[in-house]
């Protein structure tokens, strides 16, 4: 079975146990050496409807107005459906207090004939922001993609985001090539991408190794 489908089935406690071993620490302190925090792990039919609906209102009350600026358009049901695909993984954040501060939504996939995980979701509530958190979280998606050994991590960030673009430019990722380019109407009118499509590689090549990108890009 191809690797993405066999991670994808695999128990939820079997999958955080391959991919994710010991990554969870329950020890967790933020940049200002404030906790313990904690981390847990869920799918899109464990999660409880509580949490479900505390990712959807971090995502509205952060990213709805994006939406609806860009040609992507926001819709709160669309947006529901989405957060219930089946391959789809959640990180959800609690504070010493447990309560909920934010989450991660993650999916191991195929973006382009390669295989990824893609980081679908990183919001944080507004009180534990810029304290390292977000990082935290990022490394855990990506040792998931290392563990599974897929090619790289990826993600969408609406470019009026730039907070989002720095965060995202200072953890390595750069721009993917597969993210859209300004497109020349008819008219002449040169009409910009809403959002760029970033890319972080995973895996280490043998600086050894002769062979071309288009030779690693076909062996994918």
């Amino acid at each position: 079975m191809p690797r993405i489908e066999d991670a994808n089935g695999l128990a939820p406690t079997t999958y955080r146990e391959r991919f994710l071993p010991e990554h969870l620490d329950p020890t967790l302190r933020d940049a200002t050496a404030q906790g313990p925090y904690s981390i847990s792990f869920e799918t899109s039919a464990t999660i409880a409807a509580v949490d479900f609906e505390a990712c959807f209102d971090l995502i509205a009350s952060s990213s709805a107005s994006a939406y609806a600026a860009s040609g992507v358009g926001w819709s709160p049901v669309k947006k529901r459906k989405e957060m219930k695909l089946p391959d789809l993984r959640y990180l959800l954040l609690r504070d010493p207090a447990t309560q909920f501060q934010g989450f991660l939504s993650f999916m191991l996939t195929y973006e382009d004939g390669h295989e990824v995980v893609y980081c679908y979701e990183l919001h944080l509530a507004q009180a534990v922001q810029r304290r390292g958190l977000g990082k935290h979280l990022m490394s855990l998606m990506e040792t998931v993609g290392t563990n599974a050994g897929v090619e790289k991590s990826m993600l969408t960030v609406f470019l009026e985001n730039e907070t989002a673009l720095k965060f995202y430019e200072r953890l390595g990722y750069t721009k993917d090539d597969y993210s859209p380019e300004p497109r020349k109407l008819r008219n002449g009118t040169v009409k910009m991408p809403t959002y760029v499509i970033l890319s972080k590689s995973l895996q280490e090549w043998d600086t050894g190794n002769e062979e071309s990108e288009d030779d690693r890009k076909s062996r994918v």
